[in-house]
């Protein structure tokens, strides 16, 4: 087979090598004849670790419109993508060499009324459990409950269900052999989730440090979604009139979100990067989210990791290494010090080809 060429630091540890593409593959050893393709820092693919492909203001998309995020994301260098929660079918994806890589929940397992419209099962306590049973059957490794909206009988955040309901679905999961995340935007439905053996929590925005102690010694994963939690402000007034308790605690978290994130760092947390691409957000803003992040106080160059090898790793994916798949994006100085660079790439390379 052919070989083509790129040369530079190859992160994360920055030696300059050659680095050889064969057959889709990876490899250091030289290559006679092989062409330079692209000469720069060489980082192990992106990773948007919530995103949600197949996803609409409105619900479920058209397979054209699936392609048209898919591309969206994987032109950033986003070449794997951990959906979390989707109405439309997307195991096709699996078939497309070009592209991204794709992790899927399968939809959102949520209270009935109790979440947006048309996105994911809205089902009651006593179906939650057989639900997550199907969902990790047919995911591909990982299922997403909803853990805390709004209840209208309430007038504030509220647990989707109880510890017991929760746990049981979670155990169910687990004996199917997928993990399980949950979008949590408050504080009270987290102490439950955590003792049933949830995985990883999205958002995050109510954890407490006997939360952030708990996840550190049990390896649960944190995908702040920073972007998404800078609306916090526009929930709060768009239901302040008929639901100011709810406002009130969307106007609190908010207003402790930087301090939670920059305590979940320093207690230890894994955390991912996730754009939230789909539904309210648009898809290809991975680097939008990396900003966000740094901008938040987070250091830039563990925003870099946690956003790459770090998650890739995490997922179960190979970085930059001998014999893995020829997943890397190239750009011209070290996101690591130039975050701007991550919207100029030099070049994008998905298993094996040039895809931008």
């Amino acid at each position: 087979m052919s070989a083509t060429k790129f040369t530079g630091p190859v992160l994360p540890d920055g030696e300059s090598r050659d680095l050889y593409v064969v057959d889709g593959r990876i490899t250091f050893e030289p290559q006679a004849g092989a062409d330079v393709v692209a000469s720069g820092w060489i980082v192990p693919g992106l990773v948007d670790a919530h995103n949600h492909l197949g996803l609409e203001d409105h619900g479920a998309i058209t397979d054209d419109e699936v392609e048209a995020q898919a591309l969206a994301d994987r032109d950033t260098g986003a070449l794997l993508l951990r959906d979390c929660g989707s109405p439309t079918d997307t195991r096709w994806v699996h078939e497309r060499d070009d592209l991204p890589r794709l992790i899927r929940c399968g939809r959102h397992l949520a209270r009935t009324r109790r979440y947006i419209r048309n996105f994911g099962h809205e089902v009651e306590p006593d179906q939650l459990v057989a639900y997550a049973a199907e969902q990790a059957r047919t995911s591909d490794g990982w299922i997403k409950l909803v853990g805390d909206w709004i209840s209208r009988d309430a007038g504030d955040l509220t647990p989707s269900f109880d510890v017991v309901t929760f746990t049981a679905a979670i155990d169910a999961a687990h004996a199917e052999g997928a993990k399980v995340t949950a979008h949590c935007f408050g504080t009270d439905v987290l102490q439950g989730l955590l003792d049933a053996g949830i995985d990883c929590i999205e958002h995050g925005t109510g954890l407490g440090m006997e939360h952030l102690e708990q996840m550190v010694a049990g390896g649960v994963a944190l995908v702040p979604t920073v972007m998404q939690t800078a609306k916090f402000p526009q929930f709060a007034a768009d239901g302040r009139e008929k639901f100011p308790a709810y406002s009130a605690t969307m106007d609190d978290l908010f207003a402790r979100r930087r301090e939670t994130l920059l305590t979940a760092h320093e207690a230890g947390v894994d955390l991912f990067v996730g754009s939230d691409g789909g539904g309210v957000a648009r898809h290809g803003e991975l680097a939008g989210e990396i900003e966000a992040m740094v901008a938040m106080g987070l250091p830039q160059a563990d925003v870099i990791a946690a956003a790459s090898w770090k998650a890739r790793s995490w997922l179960g994916f190979a970085g930059i290494e001998e014999g893995a798949s020829a997943d890397f994006v190239v750009y011209d100085a070290d996101p690591r010090v130039d975050l701007s660079v991550l919207r100029r790439p030099v070049a994008v390379v998905l298993r094996g080809a040039v895809v931008a």
